[in-house]
Order: structure tokens, then sequence, then C-alpha cells
């Protein structure tokens, strides 16, 4: 089961309960249950909240967005998760475990377009960063949580644990991306016992000139009841997911909270480079927003 508020069990009812709704989980696999899936339940069950799984068959998981046409292929394989079973089934393991709601549905479609069709009703994404090839890990999931904009947790490869937040580490360097996600994940950072902040943010001596001034992150979590050790660093910005990582080893993080950088090129999306050394080489989970 996830860690325990210190405060004990949340109230459904509570402001912080009431930041997550609704999780969806892209699966992979019913017996056994998908990662993703084992993560949703359990944070749907902590909250009491609603969870929907939805099944992506493996000759889409390759597919492009661009690429999104249902092929003869891919409409005749893995047809035996439209079966009712599976989601009687999912249903059942839900609602058992402690979730609200639960519901199952199998995609037609490449996983970014799903996402973003089904993220735009979900509060948080659940996905496995192994259910593409290690190759086309950037190019399709990257592009999924770029094009999506919904807060995902990316679970690292073969991920067999259930997910903690007692220590949380959040990459902050400034940016709308990273702000984002410091925010969205707000109801997760409120579970931690310890939280470290690495701040990275470059300031120009014209800053408050030319833009709005911005909240101290430090105060702002303080102003949320949460309280965050500040780090520091300066390196360039091609070493920052390597330094991101070690930071998050050094603390024995269980999630890593950082933006989802990128920029688009023509029919494509492309990941920062810190967004790709993380994703690339996390073996914790991480929590990231566009």
């Amino acid at each position: 089961m996830l860690a325990q508020e210190s405060k004990g069990t949340i109230n459904p009812t509570s402001p912080l309960a009431l930041r997550f709704h609704d999780v969806l989980a892209l699966a992979t696999s019913t017996g056994p249950w998908s990662p993703a899936l084992l993560a949703a339940v359990d944070m749907a069950a902590r909250w009491h909240f609603n969870v929907t799984a939805c099944y992506v068959p493996g000759a889409l998981r390759e597919q492009r967005a661009y690429e999104s046409e249902p092929t003869v292929m891919s409409l005749l394989t893995d047809v035996e998760y439209e079966c009712l079973d599976d989601a009687v089934a999912f249903q059942t393991y839900a609602r058992s475990h402690g979730a609200l709601y639960a519901s199952w549905t199998v995609t037609r479609t490449a996983i970014a377009p799903t996402l973003r069709k089904l993220g735009a009703w979900h509060d948080l994404a659940v996905l496995e960063r192994d259910m593409v090839d290690e190759v086309r890990i950037f190019d399709i999931l990257g592009e999924a949580m770029l094009s999506s904009r919904i807060p995902c947790l990316v679970l690292p490869p073969q991920w067999n644990q259930a997910v903690s937040f007692e220590r949380v580490v959040i990459g902050w360097n400034g940016s709308f991306e990273a702000t984002r996600a410091l925010h969205s994940a707000l109801p997760l950072i409120k579970l931690a016992k310890e939280v470290i902040l690495i701040n990275g943010e470059v300031r120009t001596p014209y800053d408050n000139q030319i833009s709005v001034a911005e909240p101290d992150p430090i105060v702002y979590l303080m102003h949320h009841g949460i309280t965050a050790k500040p780090h520091y660093i300066h390196v360039p910005a091609d070493k920052a997911g390597e330094t991101l990582l070690a930071k998050a080893h050094d603390a024995h993080a269980d999630l890593l909270v950082m933006g989802a950088y990128g920029h688009s090129r023509i029919r494509e999306r492309v990941l920062g480079g810190a967004t790709r050394h993380v994703m690339a080489h996390a073996d914790i989970p991480v929590f990231m927003q566009h």
C-alpha cells in the first residue's frame, strides 16, 4: 500500500483528496495486472477515487501519432481484450481494493491520441516507461506526454513495487513546465515526510523588469503546509538531467517531480535534454507535466 500520511488517513472530502478525482492507467497486460493498473488502483483506493484502465494492444504501442489510422493487423491483434470478462475482472479487482468507481476500455489508436483524448477527462495518468520499445521511448511516449499536457506518473521498467511518496525530490528551474509540475503534484508532495527542492533557476539582473514577479517555490510550498529543503545547483543544461537524478538517488527519493520540456518540429514533438535523460535512466517513479 502507499505510504500513510503522517496525520492519518486522508478524508475523501478534504481539499487534498479533491485534487485527484480521476486516475487513468494505460495498461499492457491483464494476467498479471499491468504495473500501471496496480499503481492507479493503489492511488484510487487511497483517496477513494475513480480509476480508468485503458488497454493498449501491442501493435499500437509502437505506432506514432501521425500513423494512427488502424491497420488490419492492429484491429485483429489482442481482440480478446475486448471481452467483457476483462472489464468485469478489473472492475471487481479495483472496487474490492477500495476504488470508488472503475472502468475498462481498449484503444484502437496510437498512445499519443489515446492519452490526449482520455487525459482530458482525468487528473492524472499512470504510464509504464517500458510499454514501448526502448529505442522509441522519446518519439512515442515522450510525444504523448507533450501533446496531452496531463500530469503523468511514469513508472520505471519492470516496476514491481508499491508506489510510495515518503521522500520527494522536486526539480525546479523557474520554467513554466517546472512550476506546473510542482503545482499539479501538490497532493502527492503533501504525503511526503521529506521534501527536497532542487533549484536550478538562473536569474538575470533584469528579470523583475521584463516579467511578473513570481512566488518563491519554498515559500509557496510552505503556504501549502509543506516544509521543503532547498538545494541550489548551477550546472550546464546538458548535465541537468544527470544531476537531478543523482540528487534524487542521494536523497533516497521515492518520487521525482519535474516539468516535461520539449519543442515542436514539423509533425513531431521533441523532448528537451533533461527530460530525455531522466526518462531514459530513472529507476524511480517520475511525476512529469508539460
